[in-house]
């Protein structure tokens, strides 16, 4: 019925765990499905790298129950195998509650729970601490501990004594080992595509469960669902004229959900790959543009010199809609700073500078302000915003470019993002594939036969549907 790895908290192992488990089924010939608590986008590219499939994301949250139950099941069903990394703590949800927590998706699905522990420096203390899990929620079932940074055999004979006497199975003990740590970057762990030898971390992953965990025990538990919902990917297919859509896709632009793209090619929007890193021109049969998050600031003095690409995208958002959200829209502002803080040119569609700030993370509640390519006013959606880079602008917050107001926990209503007659722009993450309604009105925004060009958008830094008097705070 497949598993849920949860932990006390962040940083404990959760992902090593997951993809040793993946790595050791891939090796033995099993076919398994990764799922992902939560909106993560870094942790999923590990897990479907390991696993040889799409990782899926389980987020309540951004998707609401009914998509994640479907996703479950759906993607699920058709392994041999499945296994689901949860989120923060187990019971870390919305500010202070269990809202869309591991727990919560656990519960919903009614899988298990394995619980994963950093035992470093610890030996009764863990009885204290799994009890105490076990205990929370009669509701969850604990199938057994995996206790992480084990400094000996010793260590292990204590903490498995420790857990006899409480009566909950020990699935296994990872060793404390610097060469298996995972490269880490400003939010989160670094990207797949970074990884350096693979192959041979796959081997070495696969590895350490064979040596170190009881994957007798794993392979029961992990044992894929096989009734529920059909899969989605015979859902929402019509027919009709093609209209292709390019889509950012390189090491500075690849945060995004695998649904997504499957979901538009099913309703005859092909996904066309661009590379602005590339200094490529955009594809010539586009019809729109999607440009994902990611990590531009990385490669920000790269952008610059993209002449090509950027000079493509000005030319390109005066005849067709662009959508861009949290990396992808700082591709779209007059400057964005590097990770050393020197600024570089952008494409200067949107006036704004970006620089690094604070971090800024959590589920938002929109409300848009008009009428916009995706949402109607009056109309309400739910993201997830996580980045550390800030905007710097003049623009007034009742100016009428602003996208929506936006709202978090504790936060209060803040105009944000930027809504033109053709861009769409925000920090805010959004899920497609959980609401036909996003992809039915992008479609119709590719419906629309494109206006001739006004000026000659390499030498016009004005902002799409801005008068050139922005500068002084108008747009």
């Amino acid at each position: 019925m497949a598993v849920v790895i949860a932990a006390p908290a962040s940083g404990s192992g959760k992902t090593l765990l997951t993809l040793s488990l993946l790595a050791w089924a891939r090796a033995r010939g099993h076919s398994i499905q990764p799922f992902k608590v939560g909106p993560d986008y870094l942790d999923p590219q590990l897990l479907s790298a390991a696993a040889g499939h799409p990782c899926r994301n389980l987020d309540i949250n951004l998707c609401g129950e009914a998509w994640v139950e479907r996703a479950f099941y759906g993607y699920g069903s058709q392994r041999d195998l499945a296994l689901v990394e949860g989120v923060m703590g187990l019971f870390d949800g919305i500010g202070c509650s269990e809202a869309g927590s591991t727990a919560a998706v656990a519960k919903q699905l009614q899988l298990p729970v394995v619980l994963l522990i950093d035992a470093g420096g610890q030996a009764a203390s863990i009885g204290a601490l799994v009890q105490g899990f076990r205990d929370h929620d009669p509701e969850l079932t604990l199938a057994g501990v995996v206790l992480n940074r084990v400094s000996s055999h010793r260590h292990r004979e204590l903490l498995q004594e420790v857990l006899n006497a409480i009566r909950v199975p020990l699935l296994g003990c990872l060793p404390r080992s610097d060469d298996l740590a995972l490269p880490g970057r400003h939010l989160g762990l670094a990207p797949a595509h970074e990884l350096k030898h693979l192959e041979q971390r796959l081997e070495r992953w696969a590895q350490l469960a064979e040596e170190h965990l009881d994957v007798s025990t794993w392979l029961s538990l992990m044992k894929a669902p096989r009734m529920g919902a059909p899969p989605l990917d015979a859902l929402a297919r019509i027919s009709g004229p093609n209209l292709p859509v390019a889509v950012a896709a390189d090491e500075a632009f690849h945060f995004r959900y695998a649904e997504t793209g499957e979901l538009l090619e099913r309703m005859a929007m092909p996904l066309l790959p661009w590379s602005p890193l590339a200094d490529e021109p955009l594809p010539a049969d586009a019809r729109g543009l999607i440009l994902p998050g990611g990590f531009p600031e990385q490669y920000a003095e790269q952008l610059g010199q993209c002449r090509i690409s950027l000079t493509a995208l000005r030319t390109f958002a005066q005849r067709r809609p662009i959508y861009a959200e949290c990396g992808g829209m700082l591709l779209l502002g007059q400057q964005l700073n590097d990770l050393n803080g020197t600024p570089h040119p952008m494409a200067g569609l949107l006036p704004f500078s970006a620089h690094r700030g604070g971090l800024q993370v959590g589920y938002r509640r929109m409300t848009p302000r008009q009428d916009g390519l995706l949402l109607r006013q009056g109309e309400s959606m739910r993201g997830h915003e996580f980045h550390r880079w800030s905007l710097a602008h003049n623009r007034p917050p009742s100016a009428s470019s602003v996208l929506w107001e936006i709202e978090g926990w504790r936060t209060g209503q803040t105009p944000e993002g930027w809504g033109t007659q053709r861009i769409h722009a925000s920090w805010i993450h959004l899920h497609w594939a959980s609401s036909s309604m996003i992809c039915s009105r992008w479609r119709d925004a590719l419906a629309v036969e494109p206006t001739p060009p006004t000026g000659d958008s390499s030498t016009d830094p004005s902002p799409v549907g801005c008068s050139p008097s922005w500068n002084a705070g108008g747009c």
